[in-house]
């Protein structure tokens, strides 16, 4: 229960180490986000906010245009707010302004994380504060819908104002290097779990998957559930609500696929405690795997070597955390196989590949030999008389004259007995099917 708990808590670690304090990161999950339709339509709108609030569009339109129809500037300008806000949105569609939003984005993250770990040369926690910077891709949609304006000193989103910062400071302090230690202190109680329990170990491995899977479902349930909270807390607009949940969604995603992969871990510990188990499927499975793991141990071995390292040069990028908790898997993964060898000796030491064939084998003729008994055997069933209505008033035979079965029907009887007789003696029919077959035959005849 207490590696579970770790568990559970190790996922939130880790993905607050891999995505919302990893630059490089966090620069792919911004591309997401500007990638979402519902988050492109939000930006433009504020954009262009920006634009209306820090340029004077009508003033603009006006020394445009000729004449008399400079009093049209007004109307013009209005109709333009409507236009430029779809316009806008196709502007942030392109490389250009995706790029800008990217460049935007780990600017400012890594001014973030330079001001939380208190690196020399950052701004002051009492005095500053840590700014999305968006003029450039508003001076950018600017001149896209043909106004020159410079609006570098606009679109600027504060992210955290100084009264917050020594609060975040403190936060990452106890968050930094937490992912590394909540990781390995699960596996290390798992591990230390399963040691102690040297009667029914099969049962501790197979809770420690369980406790796994709950972990990782327990994680994805409560992203849902905190969505719903933070995004109702922090946005008043029902009209930006929409983009905010899908800020949530792509920020967090990492979240969900870290606890995935604790579930398919702890389904690899379910698989592992049922191997181990004393229910038949899992017997018949460990004689069949005896022979490789007592003759061929380092293979096995290499196998698993090669996994191990096919994941690590093929896997996400690999820090420390990463390495070292692949390699505390390996090591329970090795454990398990040595534990499952001892097992398969003791169970099974005279085991061969022969038998495996040789069981199978068996199995397949005794089906085909049960199901070919059981056609010949209802062919030999005749039908059973129909027997009378409760409800039919007897009839009375005490008078009724005694009749003599005529001699086909006996020499029929006596052929049938003469045939079940034959496959008794062929061993198609057992001595109870004879026995039940040849009273139905009398039985039948003596009615």
């Amino acid at each position: 229960m207490l590696g579970s708990l770790l568990a559970f808590l190790s996922v939130f670690a880790i993905w607050t180490e891999r995505q919302a304090l990893d630059t490089g990161e966090w620069v792919k999950t911004s591309g997401r986000l500007i990638q979402n339709h519902k988050i492109r339509e939000a930006v433009s709108k504020y954009l262009i906010d920006q634009l209306y609030e820090n340029v004077d569009v009508e003033k603009e339109l006006s020394e445009k245009l000729p004449g008399d129809t400079k009093e049209l500037a007004g109307p013009i300008s209005g109709g333009l707010r409507q236009v430029a806000g779809s316009g806008a949105e196709k502007v942030l569609e392109s490389s250009t302004a995706q790029e800008l939003w990217k460049s935007a984005n780990k600017t400012t993250h890594e001014q973030l994380l330079e001001v939380l770990e208190e690196k020399e040369g950052t701004l002051a926690t009492e005095e500053g504060k840590v700014s999305l910077d968006l003029g450039a891709l508003a001076t950018n949609i600017a001149d896209q819908v043909g106004i020159n304006a410079n609006l570098e000193d606009a679109g600027q989103i504060t992210i955290l104002r100084s009264d917050q910062l020594k609060t975040a400071q403190d936060i990452v302090v106890a968050i930094k290097g937490l992912a590394l230690i909540l990781s390995l202190l699960t596996f290390l109680c798992f591990g230390l779990a399963i040691y102690l329990s040297r009667e029914g170990r099969w049962v501790t491995v197979l809770y420690c998957g369980i406790g796994l899977i709950a972990a990782g479902f327990a994680v994805i349930v409560f992203r849902e559930v905190a969505g719903g909270i933070v995004v109702g807390q922090l946005v008043e607009e029902d009209s930006v609500k929409p983009a905010a949940e899908a800020a949530w969604s792509i920020g967090t995603s990492l979240m969900t696929s870290i606890a995935t992969t604790v579930i398919i871990i702890g389904v690899l510990f379910g698989i592992a405690g049922w191997l181990a188990s004393p229910t038949g499927s899992a017997r018949s499975t460990r004689r069949a795997i005896a022979p490789p793991l007592r003759e061929y141990p380092a293979y096995v071995y290499a196998g698993l070597a090669i996994l191990v390292g096919i994941y690590l040069l093929s896997g996400p990028t690999q820090n420390l955390r990463s390495f070292l908790t692949t390699l505390v898997i390996a090591g329970l993964a090795a454990f398990g196989i040595h534990e499952l060898r001892k097992q398969t000796d003791e169970e099974f030491p005279d085991a061969s590949y022969g038998d495996v064939v040789g069981r199978t084998k068996d199995k397949v003729v005794g089906a085909v030999k049960d199901a070919n008994l059981g056609e010949r055997a209802s062919k030999l069933r005749l039908p059973e008389m129909r027997k009378p209505a409760a409800d039919a008033p007897a009839k009375d035979t005490s008078e009724a004259p005694t009749t003599t079965m005529p001699a086909n029907d006996e020499d029929a009887r006596l052929a049938r007995l003469e045939r079940l007789a034959t496959l008794h003696e062929k061993g198609v029919l057992t001595d109870e099917e004879l026995a039940a077959e040849k009273a139905r035959v009398l039985g039948t005849d003596s009615v």
